[in-house]
């Protein structure tokens, strides 16, 4: 794979272990015999989910939900609400892939231009599809306050920050359609207006989204298990689904290391799995690693680089994201590379996150890396998620680095779908067009292309 480490300037050596420990294992202890763990720091730090059901899965069930992330939770935990028998099978650990190993942020707003999307399916649907990003952190508030789930979620928003001084110009026109149709609160700042949100000459002006969110995944996977568990969901890890058929009748036969189970309906809440019997999602979701450091706790440093403790993002094509948590680490992420998460992997992309970290705030030059990780997005190539049905069997996903509050709303929705209480027209995502990306089969084999290309573009422009 391409490495991108020489890209960025480093201020001092970086101190990053030689030796590749197992992913959650900690790597050799560093400075004062602190040792950095390659694990998520909101997997690390939360309470794990443990009311996994022991034993084989039972022989039958209403509905089958296959992925234990957000969107699995979420349908499970709406299915069990409305009396029917939801079991969720899990490859690992509920929460343990995309929905644990994240940057934390749940913000509003869609991933593209709004101009662009109202030039593609008019003023009407295009703002239905970005108010769905609006009830997507609604949902999880509100999840949070029903469930009294204790996660620090808050609503801190979100600072879109331009890289380049031609960058700003963009956001200026990007935040004059937003303010005339979705979004009226939002805010536009100068340069010089940046510097009660963000302590960095790294950036030429920005944008606030205020009703953006922040909280702790770990802690609100736990809880949100927690709670379709308590109204009668079932959940089983460690059941990887390594084939389907479909029966006589309509009904389902999904089989697990743990058992064989049939269900009437089967909903596919699996982000960008690259194993089991998924070949039709897998030619339409391009697998993109995210890769992750956090920092030791910051103290009165957190409050002097982030006073208005924002989610921020770059608008580079390989950019930057970071947010605080409620302990003043900074979270500090972006695609660092262009591949997979690996052990090896996360520590190189470790190198490039810290040395991109210490050129937006050089006031972390002495700072110590506790965690580092990476997961993987799941991208579609118009980075607009898909919901709905195929040959019997339904979906949630491809959330395109808008997991947190899209794959709440998604789970919910489908959940609805298939227990029959809305229409399939109330799915914002309903008969968009998914057409396979060419020559993708399985494993991204043209990332290393996709991120040469998108280094010429920042480069460019």
């Amino acid at each position: 794979m391409t490495d991108d480490r020489h890209n960025y300037p480093l201020s001092m050596p970086v101190r990053f272990e030689q030796i590749m420990p197992q992913r959650g294992a900690g790597a050799p202890a560093g400075e004062a015999g602190h040792a950095m763990k390659l694990e998520s720091y909101w997997l690390d730090s939360g309470e794990r989910f443990a009311r996994a059901e022991p034993g084989p899965l039972p022989t039958r069930a209403s509905v089958v939900v296959v992925g234990g992330g957000f969107t699995g939770m979420a349908a499970a935990r709406t299915l069990a609400l409305a009396g029917t028998d939801v079991v969720v099978i899990e490859a690992g650990r509920i929460a343990g892939e995309a929905s644990g190993r994240n940057g934390g942020q749940c913000n509003n707003g869609i991933a593209g231009d709004m101009a662009a999307l109202i030039s593609r399916f008019g003023i009407e649907r295009a703002t239905a599809l970005y108010r769905a990003f609006d009830a997507g952190v609604d949902r999880v508030e509100a999840i949070v306050t029903e469930e009294h789930i204790a996660c620090d979620f808050t609503r801190n928003g979100k600072l879109k920050l331009a890289d380049k001084p031609e960058h700003a110009a963009k956001l200026a026109r990007a935040a004059e359609v937003l303010a005339q149709t979705v979004e009226p609160d939002l805010r536009l700042l100068s340069r010089a207006g940046l510097s009660d949100e963000i302590a960095s000459d790294a950036f030429h002006g920005g944008l606030v989204f205020p009703r953006s969110a922040s909280l702790h995944m770990g802690r609100f996977a736990a809880g949100l298990a927690d709670a379709a568990v308590r109204h009668g969901a079932r959940l089983f890890e460690d059941a990887p689904l390594t084939a389907m058929t479909r029966l006589p009748g309509g009904r389902h036969r999904l089989t697990t290391p743990r058992g064989t189970i049939e269900a009437d309906a089967v909903l596919l809440a699996t982000g960008a799995s690259m194993a089991g019997p998924f070949a039709w999602l897998r030619r339409r979701i391009v697998p993109i690693g995210s890769f992750i450091v956090a920092t030791e706790p910051l103290g009165a440093l957190a409050r002097t680089i982030l006073p208005g403790r924002r989610n921020g993002t770059t608008t580079r094509n390989i950019g930057n994201y970071f947010r605080l948590t409620a302990d003043d680490r900074l979270i500090f992420g972006g695609r660092a590379r262009f591949a997979l998460s690996s052990p090896r992997s996360d520590l190189r992309s470790g190198e490039v996150l810290q040395a991109g970290m210490r050129r937006i705030f050089p006031q972390l030059a002495d700072t110590r890396i506790t965690h580092t990780w990476g997961g993987i997005v799941d991208l579609t190539a118009d980075r607009l998620p898909r919901a709905g049905e195929r040959d019997g069997v339904f979906y949630a996903l491809g959330y395109s680095g808008h997991g947190t509050q899209m794959s709440v709303l998604m789970g919910e929705t489908m959940a609805r779908i298939i227990g029959g209480a809305r229409s399939v027209d109330e799915n914002p995502f309903h008969a968009l067009p998914w057409p396979a990306v060419p020559g993708h089969f399985g494993p991204p084999w043209f990332l290393p292309a996709v991120g040469a290309y998108y280094r010429y573009q920042d480069w460019r422009h």
